[in-house]
C-alpha cells in the first residue's frame, strides 16, 4: 500500500504539486493516458511524489490513477500518490442568481460518490480526499456554500472510514482560502467552521500573494525607487515580501485552528505565481506576472516549506490554456512550471542542465528551456513593481 497520508503530509522528502493535464483550450479534449504518463514522469523526475487533482466528473481524474497504476505494474517501486478534489457548489451555481444558502445536493453527492469509488478502487494511490475547492470563500461568488455543507460531506467520509468502507488511514480535508479557515475576517468565524476544523484530518489552506498584488498591494508597491538601484535586488526583495505576506496568512490560520483543535496541522493546499498576464497583473497593472518572478517565488516558497516541514501543493505543474480560453495571455493560463509545449520555465533550468529530463517528452517535444536559456533576455522581460 506504500505510504499513507500521515506519513506523506508534512514530510519534506515527499514534495507535492497541483496537476491538471489539459493541453487544449477546452476540457472536452481529455488528455490520453499516455499523455498523462508523460506528465507523471516529468513530475516524478523533479522529485514530486504526491499531486492534487480534481475534475471527478471528467475521465481525467480516473485516467491519472490508471496511468499511475500502469506505471507501477512495470515498475513496482514507482511512487506517486494522489489527493483527489471533489467539487462542491451551491444550488444554481454559475448562473446569474446562485443560491448560496442551499447546496447543489445531487451534483455534490455525485462528486463525493465518485471520490469514494476511486479511493476504493485505487487505495494504494489515493491517500487524501479534499471536499471542495475554494468552496467556502465569499469571493467565489458563482458557487460558494456555507461551511455546514462541506462539514456534512467531510463527516460522511469520516463515517465511512469508521465503518470500514474506506481505508482508515485515508485523510479527509477541504482545500480553501486562508480566510475561509478563520485566518481573515470574523465574518467567517462560526460554529460550523469550528466543527469542520475538528472533523478534518488536516487543514489545506490556499494563499496567493500574486493575486493580492492587486487586491491588497501594500506589501507589493514601492514607496520610491532609490537612485542607482539594482533591478534584480529590487525584484528579489519584492518576492521575499510576497512570501512573507503569505506566511502571515498561514500563521493567522494556525492561530485560529489552534484555538479550536491544536492537534490539527495546517499545510498549503495551493499557492503559485503566473508568468504571463494581460490583465490586472501584467505590465499595465501590478507588473507581478513574469517568469523571472515566478522562478524567484518558486525557489523561496519551496525552500521555506522544506525547512518548516510544510507540505505545499504548488500550483501548478503545467500551464493550462482552458482556464481563460478566450484570452491566451490571461494569467490563469500560465501558473505552470512548464509551458503547454513542455518547455521548462526559469526555476527548472538547472534541472534541464543536470539532465534529469533526459529522454522525457511532452507532446513528443523534448524538454528544453524557455528563452532558450538566455538569462539576460529573461531579466529584460521582468519589470520592478509599481511605485505608489
Amino acid at each position: 500500500m506504500g505510504m499513507n497520508a500521515k506519513e506523506l503530509i508534512g514530510n519534506p522528502e515527499y514534495p507535492a504539486i497541483s496537476y491538471g493535464g489539459y493541453r487544449e483550450k477546452s476540457r472536452k479534449y481529455q488528455p490520453t493516458i499516455n499523455e498523462i504518463k508523460e506528465d507523471i514522469f516529468i513530475m516524478h523526475a523533479q522529485g514530486f511524489r504526491i499531486f492534487r487533482t480534481y475534475d471527478l466528473h471528467h475521465p481525467f481524474a480516473e485516467n491519472t490513477l490508471k496511468a499511475i497504476r500502469e506505471i507501477k505494474q512495470t515498475d513496482p517501486g514507482f511512487e506517486m500518490y494522489v489527493m483527489l478534489g471533489a467539487w462542491i457548489q451551491c444550488k444554481d451555481a454559475f448562473t446569474e442568481n446562485p443560491i448560496h444558502e442551499e447546496e447543489d445536493f445531487e451534483g455534490n453527492k455525485s462528486e463525493i460518490n465518485e471520490a469514494i469509488r476511486l479511493a476504493q478502487e485505487y487505495p494504494d494511490i489515493v491517500k487524501i480526499i479534499a471536499v471542495g475547492n475554494e468552496a467556502m470563500v465569499h469571493w467565489a461568488w458563482s458557487y460558494h456554500v456555507p461551511p455546514k455543507y462541506v462539514l456534512k460531506w467531510v463527516k460522511h467520509l469520516q463515517q465511512l472510514k469508521e465503518n470500514g468502507i474506506l481505508n482508515n488511514d485515508l485523510w479527509v480535508t477541504s482545500s480553501d482560502n486562508f480566510a475561509s479557515w478563520g485566518g481573515g475576517s470574523e465574518d467567517y468565524h462560526n460554529d460550523d467552521l469550528d466543527e469542520l476544523i475538528r472533523s478534518v484530518d488536516f487543514v489545506s489552506m490556499h494563499t496567493y500573494a500574486f493575486h493580492d498584488t492587486y487586491y491588497n498591494p501594500s506589501f507589493w508597491n514601492l514607496d520610491h525607487i532609490p537612485n542607482n538601484a539594482d533591478k534584480q535586488d529590487i525584484i528579489k526583495q519584492a518576492m521575499h515580501r510576497a512570501v512573507d505576506y503569505e506566511l502571515v496568512q498561514l500563521e493567522s490560520v494556525k492561530n485560529y485552528v489552534d484555538k479550536i483543535d491544536s492537534s490539527k496541522e495546517v499545510h498549503i493546499g495551493e499557492t503559485g505565481w503566473s508568468s504571463v498576464s494581460s490583465d490586472l497583473y501584467g505590465y499595465g497593472g501590478t507588473k507581478a506576472a513574469d517568469e523571472y518572478k515566478l522562478g524567484l517565488y518558486y525557489n523561496v516558497i519551496s525552500d521555506i516549506c522544506f525547512s518548516k516541514s510544510l507540505t505545499c501543493f504548488y500550483f501548478s505543474a503545467f500551464d493550462e490554456p482552458w482556464k481563460d480560453s478566450k484570452n491566451e495571455n490571461g494569467s490563469e493560463n500560465h501558473f505552470g512550471l512548464f509551458t503547454v509545449e513542455g518547455k521548462a520555465k526559469y526555476p527548472l533550468w538547472d534541472n534541464v542542465d543536470k539532465g534529469i529530463f533526459k529522454n522525457l517528452t511532452r507532446g513528443n517535444n523534448p524538454i528544453t528551456k524557455t528563452f532558450n536559456g538566455d538569462f539576460e533576455a529573461l531579466l529584460k522581460s521582468s519589470e520592478i513593481p509599481p511605485v505608489k
